[in-house]
């Protein structure tokens, strides 16, 4: 598995990246010989050590296995590139589908077999908006301050619902990460998105016990955020494990806050994480990326998101390794039947700029990625990483005919952000959100 994956600073880090071309093309070719149930049979990670592995073994589903059990992993890849296979056979096999068979099977892969199977797979969830239907392309609004500031984050927000965006979630990371902080945010958000009737999900990023303190308390939660890993190991280092998980959904589920669903979990996850943590049992990051998706789809969720590079060039040195990356996340999260995102983002230090991003975000609007997000100028002053901005969205929008969730579209017509054709009406902030505008300045 290791041996045959595309090139990534993570696996050399870790000693487990093949040593030339020849190798990586030698592997390959054994990995497409490979019968499909040897990944039932044999695990990467033995099941008597990881919970995540005995998660993946004791959830499988024969049934939907059995119309492609008989198959080689080069068979596999044939199989999913055909066109008789469309998105309800795509479904009908999700569950069917272990994240090492994903992993595997995009090793075999070139990008563009990548996107024109993401493209097939529709996975749709809801909350108070409908996420993830075909020609939609929905955004994380993601307002953060480097200090909390109410102000500053009401004003990137007013600054995203006038371009459209919010509609997958409007989401802090907080800079002061304490159940009062996040509470403070939390009821922020609430009370903007209840004084202009808006049908959006709010978060803040914070830990999940804090979660789970809020919700105690009674706390405006919408959907519940945690960063996840592939390994046990590794999510202990985050301080979670399956049960915990567990309990905040239920937890969540118990306030009944969805109208249109109740898809509440909000997961990040990133190539690399496992390894950072010492925790990746000496399996290539990709795979492991791909073992955290069986932990989020066993929770259900609203959204995934891959923040594929974040964690910096040690892990994806340069544009190329992350647009790849980008890639392989968004295929195996949506084979895998998850509602996928991307935040398509670098540090500054990698061997990558905006350029790239504008590849990457074309690329997978043309996979059919579900939402990305929005930051004030591409540029994230308290996470200090570059993103993509309420623009790019815009940008895709108009390229590729997409629209935003349904319900937040008829929002921003009501607004009068739209016209009746989905398009931006030109001049001032309609009167109601003038006085989100107005209050800022007081």
């Amino acid at each position: 598995m290791a041996k045959a994956s595309p090139i990534k600073s993570g696996d050399f880090l870790a000693g487990v990246a093949a040593t030339s071309e020849e190798e990586r093309i030698a592997a390959r070719f054994a990995l497409a010989d490979l019968p499909l149930s040897t990944f039932l049979n044999e695990a990467l990670i033995p099941y008597e050590k990881d919970e995540v592995t005995r998660l993946i073994i004791d959830t499988h589903d024969p049934e939907a296995f059995a119309p492609i059990s008989s198959l080689t992993l080069g068979d596999f890849r044939n199989w999913l590139l055909a066109y008789a296979t469309d998105t309800n056979a795509l479904k009908a096999i999700a569950s069917g589908i272990t994240p090492e068979m994903a992993a595997a099977v995009s090793k075999l892969m070139r990008n563009q077999d990548l996107i024109l199977v993401a493209n097939k797979i529709e996975v749709v969830t809801r909350f108070r908006t409908t996420v993830g239907l075909k020609g939609h392309l929905s955004t994380r609004l993601q307002p953060n301050h480097p200090t909390d500031n109410p102000q500053g984050i009401a004003a990137s927000i007013l600054d995203g619902l006038l371009n459209g965006s919010g509609d997958a979630v409007i989401g802090i990371n907080p800079a002061a990460d304490s159940v009062p902080a996040a509470t403070e945010l939390l009821q922020l958000l609430d009370e903007v998105r209840q004084r202009y009737s808006m049908p959006v999900q709010s978060c803040v990023l914070t830990h999940i016990t804090n979660t789970l303190a809020i919700i105690e308390r009674q706390g405006p939660i919408d959907l519940v955020f945690q960063s996840i890993a592939g390994t046990e190991a590794a999510n202990n280092t985050f301080g979670i494990n399956l049960n915990l998980l567990q309990e905040a959904r239920d937890a969540a589920l118990s306030l009944q806050r969805g109208t249109v669903g109740n898809n509440l979990m909000y997961f990040e996850t990133g190539q690399g994480s496992a390894l950072s943590a010492n925790a990746h049992h000496g399996v290539d990051q990709q795979t492991l990326e791909t073992r955290a998706y069986a932990v989020a789809r066993h929770f259900d969720p609203m959204l995934v998101n891959t923040v594929v590079g974040f964690i910096g060039p040690e892990y994806l040195y340069d544009g190329k390794q992350i647009i790849r990356a980008g890639l392989e996340d968004h295929f195996c999260g949506k084979l895998l039947g998850l509602p996928m995102g991307c935040d398509i983002c670098y540090t500054n230090h990698a061997e990558a700029d905006q350029n790239d991003m504008d590849n990457l975000l074309t690329l997978l609007g043309a996979s059919g990625v579900n939402f990305i997000m929005g930051v004030p100028g591409a540029d994230d002053v308290m996470l200090n990483y570059q993103s993509t901005s309420f623009h790019d969205a815009n940008y895709l929008r108009q390229l590729m005919g997409l629209r935003c969730a349904p319900e937040f579209e008829n929002w921003l017509k009501q607004m009068g952000i739209y016209d009746e054709e989905s398009r931006f009406l030109p001049g001032r902030p309609p009167t109601p959100l003038l006085e989100l505008l107005q209050d800022i300045g007081k």
